[in-house]
């Protein structure tokens, strides 16, 4: 096929959405066989099925049964298709809302608060304070874990928060803030009101207790 009519290329340039049936299989499929393109076999196993919905209840066997199938490509087709079923089937996300520093805290706290390194990490949220990502910016030493303003806003702006709370760990348990937390906090706001993404609060994690910028007035 002309590259610029394969699927794979079509997607890329296009979007998944921009594809058919047919072509996203084939793209799964990767491969034909000596006689048969990948976009002719996707054919057949749609022509034999009827349709992707017919297809989620197909066994493995039925799949394996068909000349150019086989057991690998009938697990990956398996595969594929329960991961549609089940975001298809899994409704709307629940997603917490942060009205507090406690509500941020409690987010991560147990995770956090036994870390032997320094994590930095960042609550995406949206306009309603919903968190929609949780990231990871930067694992330090025991004492000191560097960020730069570029690697915590890609990611901000990929997802398009409309804020984010800065959260990072004390391995020795004392969360308060020491000289450089302060500076890298300073450093962040103003990156982030240039960039027209607010930094909320930042909390510091200590053993089973936390320190908010915000309720310190430190922001």
């Amino acid at each position: 096929m002309p590259l610029e009519t394969r699927p794979r290329e079509r997607l890329l340039r296009e979007g998944a959405g921009a594809l058919t049936d047919m072509e996203l299989l084939a793209i799964l499929l990767r491969t034909g066989t000596a006689t048969a393109s990948a976009m002719e076999l996707a054919a057949a196993i749609l022509g034999r099925f009827g349709s992707l919905r017919a297809l989620v209840s197909a066994s493995a066997e039925e799949l394996s049964d068909l000349k150019g199938v086989g057991p690998a490509k009938a697990a990956l087709l398996q595969a594929a298709l329960e991961i549609g079923r089940r975001i298809a089937g899994s409704g709307e996300e629940v997603r917490p809302v942060i009205r507090s520093p406690e509500d941020a805290a409690g987010l991560v706290m147990e995770e956090m608060r036994h870390l032997d390194r320094e994590h930095f990490r960042a609550l995406l949220l949206n306009t309603k304070n919903q968190v929609i990502a949780r990231e990871v910016i930067s694992i330090g030493t025991l004492n000191s874990s560097t960020v730069h303003p570029r690697e915590l806003f890609k990611n901000a702006i990929k997802r398009n928060a409309a804020a984010v709370i800065l959260i990072h760990n004390h391995p020795s348990g004392d969360p308060a803030p020491s000289s450089e937390d302060l500076a890298v906090t300073g450093r962040l706001v103003e990156a982030g009101r240039i960039i027209g993404i607010e930094v909320l609060d930042h909390l510091i994690i200590g053993d089973n207790r936390f320190v908010s910028f915000k309720a310190k007035g430190l922001l």
